[in-house]
């Protein structure tokens, strides 16, 4: 069974860190001169923060961009649409010079609701921006999702039910007309059975936040919260990105995924970053960059 520190889990995912409403972006300075900043988009037409999407457009004009969906990190209960973009400078750059949108997506908290909130929430920004994509000059049929821990948990479980009719992963009931062309996941949980608590007193939990209970209590939940679970052949490919030191998600989440995703003949490639620990700028490396925009310019350009 693979262990995570749960005391480590909560301490560095926690720091990883025409507009309806054109306000300030606080990241604005990483994007090139010439991207269009789109603000504070409601994905579900209520008035909650947490149900709010930014969308970023190339400077390089074009009738329509495929799109990146930005997941972000923060142990399903911190952080917010800008986070993670501090440390992953150059790939978001990139992004914008070769030609791809960017939507930063929020959800809500597992202290808000337990899950599967979370999900219901990343499937419904992604079917708003299917939706809404002439409006926006997004290509509906190139959508790639990338995510960062738990958000790279939630890029990995949408990808993967994205072919299944999974009712309860939908804030309607009703499965979204998106597809997904690429998932694009670092360092997040894959297996939430094989995370055992650890020997230190930590309170609150955050699986047992994220699943409204204790796992040991709850095992069908934490296998429906579980991205392996729906592994098979039809799903899309996978970039893996995992840091070999990472004291938080233990590399070995993203190895038996990897596992799981060859066993079932989907397309997949595991990186493990030497001496990496769960986030940082080592992530953002050249040859890490080179690896993601071969993939994106393979299954969604």
């Amino acid at each position: 069974m693979i262990k995570l520190n749960l005391s480590l889990f909560i301490v560095l995912l926690c720091l990883t860190t025409y507009s309806q409403a054109q306000t300030s972006n606080p990241k604005q300075d990483i994007f090139p001169k010439g991207t269009t900043f789109i603000n504070n988009i409601s994905y579900a037409g209520d008035t909650l923060k947490k149900h709010l999407l930014d969308i970023y457009l190339p400077p390089v004009t074009k009738s329509i961009y495929p799109l990146v969906v930005w997941i972000h990190g923060g142990g399903w209960k911190m952080n917010d649409k800008y986070s993670d973009m501090s440390y992953m400078t150059q790939t978001l750059k990139g992004f914008m010079d070769k030609g791809y949108a960017v939507a930063s997506i929020n959800y809500r908290y597992s202290t808000d609701v337990p899950f599967p909130g979370q999900i219901q929430d990343c499937n419904q920004a992604v079917e708003f921006l299917y939706q809404n994509a002439a409006k926006y000059k997004l290509d509906r049929e190139r959508i790639a999702v990338i995510g960062f821990s738990a958000g790279g948990h939630l890029a990995s479980l949408m990808g993967l039910s994205n072919n299944s009719n999974i009712k309860e992963f939908y804030h309607d009931g009703k499965k979204p007309g998106f597809r997904i062309k690429l998932v694009l996941d670092f360092y997040g949980p894959s297996d939430l059975l094989s995370l055992k608590e650890s020997t230190v007193n930590v309170s609150p939990n955050p699986i047992t936040q994220l699943l409204g209970a204790p796992i040991v209590d709850r095992p069908d939940l934490g296998k429906i919260a579980s991205p392996v679970t729906y592994i098979d052949k039809t799903d899309p490919p996978f970039l893996i990105v995992q840091g070999e030191k990472d004291e938080a998600v233990e590399y070995m989440q993203s190895v038996s995924l990897s596992l799981h995703l060859k066993l079932a003949d989907v397309k997949n490639e595991l990186i493990i970053v030497p001496n990496a620990p769960h986030f940082g700028v080592m992530f953002d490396a050249e040859n890490i960059r080179e690896k993601v925009f071969q993939y994106l310019d393979e299954y969604v350009k």
